[in-house]
C-alpha cells in the first residue's frame, strides 16, 4: 500500500532504532513529565503546598500519554507545552493545579533537550569506539603489508596498509576528545523563568534565594545531572548546540575522509568495501561493484557538516534573553544531525568490519612504481662501487623519464631496471638491481608506528569500553 505523506529517510532507511528512540515523541514527552515530577517533588520537599498524593499521582502517569488529547488541547490553546500540561492534568486531576508550578515552557523543553543531547552523544561515542575496535583489527592484520603512499594523489613513497588505517583511527580519536568535551560541558538549564532571573521562584519561596538554588540542585540530581548553568536567559546558551553539532561534524569529516580514501582504493582495485552475494552494483552494468556504502557515508556526512552551520547561525542570532526563531530550526537540525551521524557510524562500522584487501593487486602497483622509488638506493650502491654521484644522477634521470614515457605514452610496463642494467655506467646486473627492490625496505617505520599507535593510543581507549553491537546495515 502506497504512503501519501513524507517520511524522513533518516528513519525509514538509515538511522538505528536506538537513535530514533532518543528523538521520539515518547522519549521527549515522558522526559517532560519526569521533569514535572522532579519539580513538584522538590517543591514539596522544600515546603511549598504540594502533597505527596499529588506527586504520587504524577509518578503513576508518566508513561500513559494521550497524544490525541494533547493534539486537541494544542488546537485550542496553540501552545505545545501547555497542551501537554492539560493532557497530564486530565489523567492526574488531583495534581492538575500544581503541574508546572512557577515554571516557563523552557523548563521542560530545554532541560529535556539537554538530556536528549547527553544520551545521543553517549550513543555516538559508543559507536565511534566500536569503529575504532574494528579498524584496530584491520590495522594490526595489515601493519606490514607494503602499499603505495600518495601525495597530491600521485604515487610517492611506500607505506603499509595498516599504517594508513592508523590515520583513519587517529581522526576518530580526535573526535572522541571533542565528544568527551561536549559531554563534560553539558549542564541543565535549571528553572530560570522568562528572562533567567528566577523571579517567579523567588515569589514562591518568599524571597529565599537559597531555597531557589536548592530547588535547582535537587531537580538536577533527580534527572541524573550534576551541574546547572550559572546564568542564562530564558533558554540555555545556544552555543552549547553549536559545540555539540561541531563535534558531530568532526565525526562526519573523519568518516568522509575514510570513505573517500576507500572509494579511491576501490577504483585502483587494491581494496573494497564488503559486497554481498546478491548485491547489485549497477542497474545497467551488471559487472560493477560500486562502493555504495562508502558513497552513502560521504552523502550523509555532507549533510551533517551542513547542519552544523544551522547551530552556528542560531547561536549568533539569539536576541538578548531569547528569541523564538531558534525553535523550528532546532527541531530539525538537532535530531537530523544525530540521526545522520548515527547512520554514518553504522555504515562505517559495517565497512570497517568487512574490508576486502587484494595483496596481489597492491603488490603489482608497488612493483610498477618501486624502481623509481629505489633510484636513490641504486645511486648510493653505484657510488659505493666507485661511480661518480653526479654522473650517475644524470643517467638515472634520463632513464627514469624514458621509462615513464614508455608507460604513459605506450601503455607498457616500466623497463627502468632493464635500462639501468644495460647502461655500462652502472656496475650492477639486473639481478643485483632486483635484490635492491624488496618493498619492505621502503616502508620506513610504518609497521613499528602502527604497533606503537595501537598499543599507546587505541588499546587504552578500548580497554574499558564495552563492545557495541552494530548489526547489519539497513537499506
Amino acid at each position: 500500500m502506497a504512503k501519501n505523506t513524507y517520511e524522513t529517510p533518516l528513519n525509514s532507511r538509515y538511522a538505528s532504532r536506538e537513535m530514533q528512540y532518543i528523538f521520539s515523541p515518547d522519549r521527549k514527552f515522558i522526559t517532560w513529565r519526569k521533569l514535572w515530577v522532579a519539580l513538584a517533588e522538590s517543591e514539596m520537599e522544600l515546603g511549598l503546598p504540594v502533597a505527596q498524593a499529588q506527586v504520587d499521582e504524577l509518578k503513576a502517569h508518566i508513561d500513559d500519554i494521550d497524544y490525541e488529547a494533547a493534539r486537541r488541547h494544542e488546537e485550542r490553546v496553540r501552545h505545545d507545552v501547555m497542551a501537554h500540561v492539560h493532557a497530564y492534568g486530565d489523567v492526574c486531576p488531583n495534581a492538575r493545579g500544581i503541574i508546572h508550578l512557577g515554571a516557563t515552557s523552557c523548563y521542560v523543553t530545554d532541560n529535556a533537550d539537554i538530556l536528549m543531547l547527553r544520551d545521543a552523544l553517549r550513543l555516538i561515542r559508543s559507536k565511534v569506539v566500536e569503529v575504532l575496535r574494528r579498524l584496530r583489527s584491520f590495522a594490526w592484520e595489515y601493519k606490514a603489508l607494503p602499499t603505495l603512499g600518495y601525495t597530491h594523489l600521485q604515487p610517492a613513497q611506500l607505506t603499509t596498509v595498516g599504517k594508513r588505517a592508523t590515520l583513519w583511527m587517529q581522526d576518530l580519536t580526535m573526535d572522541l576528545e571533542e565528544i568527551d568535551f561536549a559531554l563534560q560541558s553539558l549542564k541543565l538549564l535549571g528553572n530560570r523563568g522568562a528572562t533567567g532571573t528566577q523571579v517567579s521562584f523567588m515569589e514562591l519561596f518568599d524571597g529565599d534565594g537559597d531555597k531557589v538554588d536548592e530547588l535547582e540542585a535537587r531537580i538536577a540530581r533527580k534527572m541524573g545531572m550534576e551541574k546547572v548553568f550559572a546564568v542564562s536567559g530564558q533558554t540555555y546558551p545556544r552555543k552549547l548546540d553549536s559545540r555539540v553539532l561541531d563535534a558531530l561534524a568532526g565525526v562526519a569529516q573523519s568518516a568522509y575522509k575514510f570513505a573517500q580514501d576507500l572509494r579511491l582504493l576501490q577504483s585502483f582495485r587494491e581494496m573494497e568495501e564488503p559486497f554481498e552475494k546478491n548485491q547489485i552494483g549497477s542497474s545497467a552494468m551488471a559487472y560493477k561493484r560500486n562502493p555504495m556504502r562508502s558513497e552513502r557515508i560521504c552523502a550523509l556526512s555532507r549533510h551533517v557538516m551542513a547542519l552544523a552551520q544551522d547551530a552556528f547561525n542560531t547561536a549568533a542570532t539569539q536576541w538578548f534573553e531569547r528569541t523564538l526563531d531558534d525553535s523550528a530550526n532546532r527541531r530539525l537540525s538537532l535530531p537530523e544531525a544525530f540521526l545522520a551521524t548515527d547512520a554514518v557510524l553504522e555504515l562505517y562500522a559495517n565497512v570497517a568490519d568487512g574490508l576486502v584487501v587484494y595483496p596481489k593487486m597492491i603488490g603489482k602497483r608497488v612493483n610498477e612504481n618501486l624502481p623509481f622509488m629505489a633510484t636513490e638506493d641504486i645511486m648510493m650502491e653505484a657510488v659505493r662501487r666507485g661511480c661518480d654521484r653526479q654522473e650517475i644522477h644524470e643517467r638515472v634521470r634520463v632513464h627514469s623519464q624514458a621509462a615513464a614515457n614508455r608507460m604513459k605514452g605506450e601503455g607498457l610496463e616500466s623497463d627502468l631496471l632493464e635500462r639501468i642494467a644495460a647502461d655500462p655506467a652502472f656496475p650492477m646486473s639486473e639481478e643485483e638491481l632486483t635484490r635492491l627492490l624488496a618493498p619492505e625496505k621502503y616502508t620506513g617505520r610504518a609497521e613499528a608506528q602502527t604497533e606503537r599507535f595501537i598499543a599507546t593510543v587505541i588499546d587504552p581507549i578500548l580497554a574499558n569500553e564495552p563492545k557495541h553491537d552494530i548489526g547489519e546495515i539497513r537499506l
